[in-house]
């Protein structure tokens, strides 16, 4: 396992070294070297202020279904102890464009799309015991989708973050990429399908860019999709898809009313 490590700083405030913010618990921490990207084994650099060891009680976590599994959902102050002590592999779920613009550092990219490349997914190379922590910025649908994904896959230790990704930016933790200081405008699609699809997944998706989110349909038939998606605005076109109906339109028109097929 290679490990990075980070030296803790009694700065109060955050840091940025070479395009990487925080540390443990918004202490400020430092790197002691330069951050690189390209490691695949998904766990995050060594801390010296490691964490005293607890119990945690996952039995007590909250769960989602997602693709005929019960998802565990790890409160987020369980996942930054287990990112501490070097006790998880991070997995992001989200597209390569949100991946490439902040996340986890030391997280991999393992997307939720079904059209990703398997063989270009490093998780599909971890062992199948080890814990997997998966995180999306919804807070949870593109992670509990490839949680669910991985479950299905034979995964037996597989969690993601309750509170998503942009709560443990909020809290100044670890992060890696080329914008780690801002968050990106949230926008609202709402839309309605077929009470029959209950359950299934509604995705939307900007296909120049490659960044995606997704949400669950409702037992009415509705569905909710909140894009935080980078340099997009209101007038670049977002794709909506249903099991039903796939619908292209301007962000601006798509975000006022009801998308319908």
């Amino acid at each position: 396992m290679k490990r990075r490590t980070f030296l803790a700083s009694s700065v109060a405030s955050l840091s940025v070294t070479a395009g990487c913010l925080g540390g443990g618990g918004g202490s400020g921490a430092k790197l002691s070297v330069t951050p690189t990207d390209g490691d695949t084994d998904g766990y995050p650099p060594a801390f010296d202020d490691k964490p005293t060891e607890r119990s945690i009680d996952t039995s007590s976590f909250g769960t989602v279904k997602e693709n005929g599994v019960e998802v565990p959902l790890a409160p987020i102050d369980v996942a930054h102890y287990w990112y501490k002590r070097g006790e998880a592999r991070f997995a992001d779920a989200r597209g390569k464009k949100s991946y490439k613009e902040s996340h986890i550092y030391g997280a991999v990219l393992s997307q939720a799309s079904k059209k990703r490349r398997a063989d270009a997914d490093p998780v599909m190379d971890w062992p199948k015991d080890d814990r997997i922590v998966c995180y999306c910025g919804c807070p949870h649908h593109l992670s509990s989708i490839r949680a669910s994904q991985l479950i299905n896959a034979g995964y037996k230790n597989v969690y993601v973050i309750d509170e998503g990704f942009w709560k443990w930016h909020k809290k100044g933790y670890p992060m890696r990429g080329n914008n780690v200081t801002s968050k990106p405008k949230s926008w609202v699609i709402s839309g309605e399908t077929a009470t029959s699809l209950a359950g299934e997944n509604a995705w939307a998706r900007h296909r120049p860019s490659g960044q995606v989110e997704s949400t669950d349909i409702s037992d009415a038939g509705s569905y909710e999709l909140h894009l935080k998606f980078h340099e997009v605005g209101p007038d670049s076109t977002i794709e909506v898809e249903t099991p039903s109906y796939t619908v292209e339109g301007k962000l601006k028109d798509l975000a006022t009313g009801t998308v319908q097929g």
